[in-house]
C-alpha cells in the first residue's frame, strides 16, 4: 500500500511555537482520514528521545540516522535523503530538495515572514527560508499554505512550478478539565512565542494607555531576547499589571483562554493566526493588528486595527472591556467564524493533494529509507 511518510521534527523543537501546534494537530486529522489503500507515518532526525514527536495513530516516530543540524545541513546543500514512503508532507520548509521518481513531496509554507519582515529573525533564518522555499516552489509536487493572504504574497515573491494550495487550520480540542492557574476575574491574554513580530512591545504599550485589567501573556521566549517586564517598566505599565505564564499544558491554555476577556493578537505579522482563530472559538473577543492573514481568518469577527499604532489598540481594547454588549456581540460572531475550521478538513484536504496526483504504485514505490537508523 502507498504510505504517506509527515517530518514532525518540529515537534521535538526547542520553542515548537505555532508550527509545533500545527504538526501535532495535522498529524492528529491525517490519522483520522487515511484513505483506504493507503498508510501513514511520521519521520524525524536523530534524537536521545522522540517521545514528544509519537502521535496515536500514526506510526513512527522513524529516526534518521542524522542528528538535526546535520540533516538541516544535508537537505539545505541538496542532497537526495528521502525519508521513505511514496509521497512526503514537510509540515515546515525543512523538506529533502524534491522527490524521487515515482514519489511525490508536498512542503508548507507558513508565511512570507522572511521577505516581509526579515529584522524579526535571525540573518541566518532569513537566509535559510528564503532559499529553501524557493528551492521547494521550484521542485516540490506541491506547496501548502494556510491563506489565501499568504498565497498570493508568496506568488509575487517567488517562481516555481508548484501548485499552491490553501488549506486552513482547524479549532484545536482543548482539554475541558478545570485547571486552576489562579487567574484574576478580568484580563488580556496574549499568545505566542514572545519574540519581535509578535508586537510584544505595542502590546505592553498600549496597556499602560489605560487603567484596566492586567496582560497575562502565554508563551514560550523567542528569539529577540524580548523582556516583558523591563519593557513594562519602559512604557510604565505596573507590574501587577502583568503577568508572564511561560509555556502552557493545552489543559492550561484553555483555562487561560476561557477565563480571558479579550485576546489581543498586534502582531507584524503572520501567516495565520492559530491564537486568534482559538479564541473566537472559546467566545472570547479579538484584538488583532489589520495583518492580512489574521484579517482572513478572522472574517469581521474581530476589531481590527492599524500594524504598529499603539494608539489604535489601546482604543479598541479599552472600548471591547468597557462595552458588555460590545463584548457579547463579538462573541457570537467569532463563534460562527470559528465553526468554518476544522483540523479534519486540514487532513482530507491534505490527502487529497496525494491521492488526487499519485500514480498507482509500481516497481519504485514502498520499501523503507536507507538513512532509517
Amino acid at each position: 500500500m502507498p504510505e504517506l511518510v509527515v517530518i514532525a521534527e518540529q515537534l521535538l523543537a526547542p520553542v515548537p511555537g505555532g508550527t509545533g501546534r500545527y504538526t501535532a494537530e495535522l498529524l492528529r486529522a491525517l490519522a483520522e482520514t487515511v484513505p483506504d489503500g493507503w498508510t501513514l507515518a511520521s519521520v524525524v532526525a536523530r534524537h536521545a528521545d522522540v517521545e514528544a514527536a509519537r502521535v496515536p495513530g500514526v506510526d513512527g516516530p522513524r529516526v534518521l540516522a542524522l542528528p538535526p543540524r546535520a540533516l538541516v545541513a544535508a537537505w539545505q546543500l541538496g542532497l537526495p535523503w528521502w525519508p521513505g514512503g511514496d509521497a512526503v508532507h514537510a509540515t515546515t520548509p525543512l523538506a529533502p530538495p524534491r522527490a524521487p521518481r515515482g514519489r511525490r513531496l508536498s512542503v508548507t509554507v507558513h508565511d512570507t515572514v522572511p521577505w516581509t519582515h526579515p529584522e524579526t529573525l535571525t540573518p541566518r533564518g532569513v537566509s535559510w527560508h528564503q532559499k529553501v522555499i524557493a528551492r521547494a516552489a521550484r521542485r516540490a509536487d506541491a506547496l501548502v499554505v494556510p491563506t489565501q493572504a499568504v498565497a498570493d504574497d508568496l506568488g509575487a515573491r517567488v517562481a516555481g512550478k508548484a501548485p499552491v494550495h490553501v488549506i486552513g487550520h482547524g479549532v484545536t480540542d482543548l482539554p475541558g478539565e478545570p485547571v486552576d492557574l489562579l487567574l484574576p476575574a478580568e484580563y488580556v491574554l496574549a499568545i505566542g512565542t514572545v519574540e519581535p513580530r509578535k508586537g510584544i512591545g505595542l502590546l505592553i504599550e498600549a496597556m499602560a494607555r489605560f487603567d484596566g485589567p492586567p496582560l497575562l501573556l502565554a508563551g514560550q521566549p523567542g528569539w529577540g531576547e524580548l523582556d516583558p517586564a523591563e519593557l513594562a517598566r519602559e512604557h510604565g505599565l505596573p507590574a501587577d499589571r502583568l503577568r508572564v505564564l511561560g509555556r502552557l499544558t493545552d489543559a492550561e491554555l484553555a483555562a487561560a483562554l476561557r477565563g480571558a476577556s479579550v485576546l489581543a493578537m498586534p502582531s507584524l505579522a503572520e501567516g495565520f493566526g492559530l491564537p486568534v482563530l482559538e479564541a473566537m472559538a472559546a467566545g472570547v473577543p479579538v484584538v488583532h493588528s489589520d495583518v492580512p492573514a489574521l484579517v482572513e481568518v478572522s472574517g469581521g469577527a474581530a476589531r481590527v486595527v492599524p500594524s504598529g499604532d499603539v494608539g489604535a489598540l489601546a482604543a479598541a481594547l479599552r472600548e471591547v472591556l468597557g462595552s458588555p454588549s460590545l463584548s457579547a456581540t463579538m462573541r457570537t460572531s467569532g463563534l460562527t467564524r470559528s465553526a468554518e475550521f476544522s483540523w479534519r478538513s486540514a487532513g482530507q484536504a491534505l490527502w487529497s493533494v496525494h491521492t488526487a496526483a499519485l500514480p498507482e504504485p509500481g516497481p519504485e514505490f514502498g520499501g523503507s529509507s536507507p538513512h532509517l537508523s
